[in-house]
């Protein structure tokens, strides 16, 4: 099955808690005519987002051989899930299998038969025989993408 939209394995998301101090009351003057309140202005503060929001940038993607072996199913928040079985050592890759379901799409299935390497560095990259798809796997800190 051939997609126009292509899927992709997520990262973690950590987050921070963050508080800060209520505003002070408004301080009403002493009655003297019309009530009047005066008002003292209130410190800018940080912006809250919920802590699933928040997330920790990636570090730089090192420019090594890649070495990696990897069996494991995955899923993200949008539906996209799937297994992977992937092998690679010093940048070519020696295992490649994955069945990707896509949210009212149906299944894609990849094999490292069907494809070709086509890049070693900086990032893994496998081309399909026959059509135009691509597959890429990178090392970014100590997690691993592959992207469909």
């Amino acid at each position: 099955m051939r997609l126009g939209a292509p899927g992709a394995l997520l990262l973690l998301i950590l987050a921070g808690c963050a508080t800060t101090e209520p505003a002070p009351l408004p301080v009403p003057l002493p009655e003297a005519g019309p009530q009047r309140t005066q008002t003292t202005p209130t410190p800018e503060r940080p912006r809250k987002f919920p802590p699933e929001t928040r997330t920790k940038r990636p570090g730089a993607i090192p420019t090594r051989a890649l070495n990696v072996i990897a069996q494991c199913r995955f899923k993200d928040e949008t539906g996209y899930n799937g297994n992977l079985r992937l092998s690679v050592q010093e940048a070519k890759v020696q295992a490649f299998e994955a069945a990707v379901n896509i949210p009212g799409r149906g299944t894609c299935r990849f094999d490292l038969k069907s494809f070709r390497q086509t890049r070693e560095l900086p990032n893994v990259e496998l081309s399909h025989l026959r059509d135009p798809c691509i597959v890429r796997v990178w090392e970014q800190e100590e997690r691993v993408t592959v992207a469909f």
